[in-house]
């Protein structure tokens, strides 16, 4: 099977409670050649520099932590928003082409209180990815992450006037559903699918979700490549 242009592992590892090493051996198995991480806790961010040792990876205990980590070296910069800032990192792209931006955005969950100040926290984090968009126009994207939206949320349907859903092209590729991605708690079934992979000039060959021990949210995989007529 020929290994595709890009692969993107993102996951939620829910504030320090995802098993460090069993994460470290999923990474190791799907062999991702980035890796989007929220919620990352400090033994996460050990256990996964040990797997992939390049890229930017910021652990906190507070639900804000956030990492991008890398199989071969690349640029990682910090996108600041509201309330939790994001990741960009520059990935090789196509001979003679542009790199390929991963962005790594974990929105405010609507639903945590105080509601009106996390609505507002929300608004400003799409704001601020979308001037990004704006003021840096690439031909190759994707931006991944747990964005605490369905497809039927208002935050998904903006971000799709600029991105198309990899997990849908994949599940339409391939005659299945895209995985839904979250539950309740950890071990329990998956209800929503509130983490994404959305892409700009590039195609989801395959999406998968997989279970991580520990965590509420499933890991999420996608293999990326050029458009046909980009080849």
């Amino acid at each position: 099977m020929t290994r595709p242009r890009l692969r993107i592992l993102s996951s939620n590892l829910a504030n320090g409670k995802a098993d460090a090493d069993a994460f470290a051996d999923l990474v190791e198995v799907v062999e991702p050649d980035v890796v989007a991480v929220q919620e990352l806790a400090p033994a996460q961010a050990d256990a996964l520099a040990r797997v992939l040792p390049f890229g930017k990876l910021l652990p906190r205990f507070d639900h804000l932590g956030m990492g991008i980590a890398l199989r071969a070296p690349g640029s990682v910069r910090i996108l600041h928003l509201p309330y939790r800032s994001a990741l960009a990192a520059d990935v090789p792209g196509p001979e003679d082409d542009e790199p390929i931006e991963v962005l790594n955005l974990h929105l405010a969950a609507p639903h945590v209180p105080p509601l009106l100040r996390r609505v507002r926290q929300r608004r400003g984090q799409l704001r601020g990815i979308f001037a990004h968009l704006d003021v840096t126009p690439r031909r190759h994207r994707a931006l991944v992450g747990d964005l605490n939206a369905t497809p039927m949320w208002r935050a998904y349907r903006r971000l799709q006037t600029r991105f198309d859903d990899g997990a849908v092209q994949a599940a339409r590729r391939h005659g299945r559903e895209p995985g839904r991605t979250w539950g309740p708690w950890h071990g329990s079934a998956r209800l929503l699918r509130i983490d994404h992979v959305l892409v700009q000039g590039l195609v989801a060959t395959d999406s998968r979700v997989l279970p991580l021990r520990g965590s509420d949210h499933s890991a999420l995989v996608a293999d990326l490549d050029l458009p046909s007529d980009s080849s």
